[in-house]
């Protein structure tokens, strides 16, 4: 368990941690959103029980909802919600919106906020502009409270590092797993046989959509499915994917038929990968910027406290080059590809830059346009979908 106070850098890594998505203020016409709240015990598509909750944090609300809104189409968006995560004294003690003065750090989201829903969210959710590729579909709406990146199935004690909010000792519910697994038991039974399916999400909520395909794609066989991971480029440092503290400290549940039998060994910039080689006819790709700042902020969290990392002391310039190299590595599976953007911004799916970006040479709309119009195995057809790369953003920054 860390125990620590603050320092000036690692304010500065802390305040650039809070710019992590929220439910949007911007009012847009669209079709009704509906609530779901699941019961307390559910049966997930494997047949074990899992119990959705939220974090549990003293002083939250710990009750799980997410939302479904009906398309036009027969065909399916499943979107994880960002929103940091948790995972030591330090971390799990300065939420995101929690009334602490500034400059207190926070790292995440700890519960939904109150009368919350997507309605009014832009970006790929806006059903009234024709250049958005899945403007018709049906869109399921996973919130995130759990500090997990939507994987975790446990109850962990941490101790406090300096919230004044906070009792000595608290526990934290990790159950984003659990509440995945409710989320998709009512799909199954709601929204039975969608044509495609694209799983998608941003940051925190990337990871979650990585981990999570593999049992949306076996629970929807004939369905044509497909993955794009928002600023989640799974760079991180040894100690913290195998460690007793990091990743592991939400029990994480990696289906093993794609990620192995022992998935907490796995390096998370080998996530992706995994998923595209289990799924040779499934569309997988990511996207980023070249610096995105909140990224870099939580690896330079970890190779702070769980180092070593990368060889490069700036953890700007060493997360660049170990995301550029995890996009080298995966450029040679078939049915992998990357959109990389110039900049420093974290995530687009939900503002006006997925419409706005286009650094890469191609508007990144269509790009996805082009990504979910492609079928077929290795090779593909019917779409012109490639990897895009701002000019100059595939070569390394050399360290400085």
């Amino acid at each position: 368990m860390v125990r620590t106070t603050l320092g000036s850098s690692m304010l500065a890594i802390a305040i650039s941690l809070a710019a992590v998505p929220a439910m949007a203020k911007k009012p847009l016409p669209a079709r009704d959103w509906q609530e779901v709240t699941p019961a307390a015990s559910v049966t997930g598509v494997d047949g074990q029980s899992y119990s959705p909750s939220c974090s549990a944090l003293p002083g939250t609300d710990p009750s799980f909802r997410f939302f479904h809104r009906p398309g036009r189409s027969d065909k399916l968006v499943v979107y994880f919600e960002g929103g940091g995560a948790c995972w030591d004294d330090l971390t799990c003690s300065f939420p995101i919106g929690s009334g602490l003065p500034s400059p207190a750090p926070q790292f995440y989201v700890p519960a939904i906020p109150p009368g919350s829903t997507p309605a009014g969210i832009g970006g790929m959710f806006d059903t009234t502009r024709a250049d958005n590729p899945v403007r018709d579909w049906s869109m399921v709406y996973i919130p995130y409270c759990s500090g997990d990146i939507h994987t975790g199935s446990t109850t962990k004690t941490y101790f406090n590092a300096g919230n004044p909010f906070l009792p000595a000792q608290y526990e934290i519910t990790h159950r984003g797993f659990d509440n995945f697994m409710a989320v998709l038991a009512w799909m199954r039974s709601e929204l039975p046989k969608p044509s495609q399916i694209l799983v998608t999400g941003v940051s925190a909520g990337g990871y979650g959509a990585t981990a999570n395909f593999p049992w949306i794609e076996r629970s929807y066989g004939p369905a044509r499915a497909a993955l794009l991971a928002d600023a989640s480029q799974g760079v991180t440092t040894e100690a913290f994917d195998t460690g007793p503290v990091g990743r592991n400290s939400w029990n994480p549940q990696l289906a093993p038929w794609v990620f192995g039998e022992a998935p907490t060994m796995l390096p998370g910039n080998q996530l992706m990968g995994a998923v595209a080689q289990a799924h040779p006819r499934s569309k997988v790709a990511q996207f980023t910027t070249a610096l995105d700042e909140v990224q870099i902020g939580f690896y330079g969290l970890m190779k702070q406290f769980y180092g070593p990392g990368g060889s490069c002391p700036n953890p700007a310039i060493d997360w660049n080059q170990q995301m550029l190299a995890a996009l080298t590595a995966d450029a040679g599976l078939p049915n992998f590809r990357h959109y990389l953007a110039a900049g420093a911004y974290h995530t687009l799916l939900r503002d006006d830059n997925y419409y706005d970006e286009a650094s890469a040479g191609v508007p990144f709309a269509g790009w996805l346009g082009q990504m979910l119009a492609n079928q077929g195995g290795t090779g593909g057809r019917g779409g012109k979908w490639f990897d895009a790369a701002c000019p100059g953003c595939l070569t390394p920054l050399p360290c400085e």
